[in-house]
């Protein structure tokens, strides 16, 4: 669904998480792991961030930080991450600012019907804030050997 490719200079975001104001202008000067997911504590959404939490110290091993982002309510993230004891922020992009910057929004088809929702996506970011890699098909259980292969 995105229309950013690698090499692209990832777009700039600002969105609240917990109260604080996030930006990729903090992630400068380290690696960045940003996914999109559809909706928190849903089956596929659930197992995918728990996947990441499980080898969230590789991730930090290998000098990359996690940041997730949905347009839940800031509430649900919280809930989200306080019963899977996720290690990560996770953004909500409510109003869909960072969702439609990245052009992971659009039509998708579930169950025979089309609606507009999140497409999965996982953009990995260098240093200086270029997307040295994306993402499309997310394989949910085995997202982390995605990431590192």
């Amino acid at each position: 669904m995105t229309t950013l490719k690698i090499g692209d200079k990832a777009p700039d975001f600002k969105a609240q998480e917990k109260g604080n104001t996030i930006k990729l202008s903090d992630y400068k000067g380290k690696k960045l792991v940003l996914f999109f997911y559809p909706r928190a504590s849903t089956p596929g959404c659930t197992v995918e961030a728990c996947n990441l939490r499980d080898n969230y110290q590789m991730f930090l091993a290998k000098g990359y930080d996690v940041l997730g982002v949905s347009a839940d309510t800031a509430k649900k993230q919280e809930n989200f991450i306080n019963k899977n004891d996720l290690p990560f922020p996770l953004l909500a992009d409510v109003d869909k600012v960072v969702i439609n910057s990245y052009k992971v929004w659009g039509p998708k088809k579930f169950m025979g019907r089309t609606f507009d929702g999140i497409h999965r996506t996982t953009f990995v970011i260098d240093e200086k804030g270029v997307i040295e890699n994306i993402i499309t098909k997310v394989k949910t259980k085995d997202h982390t050997a995605q990431i590192f292969n």
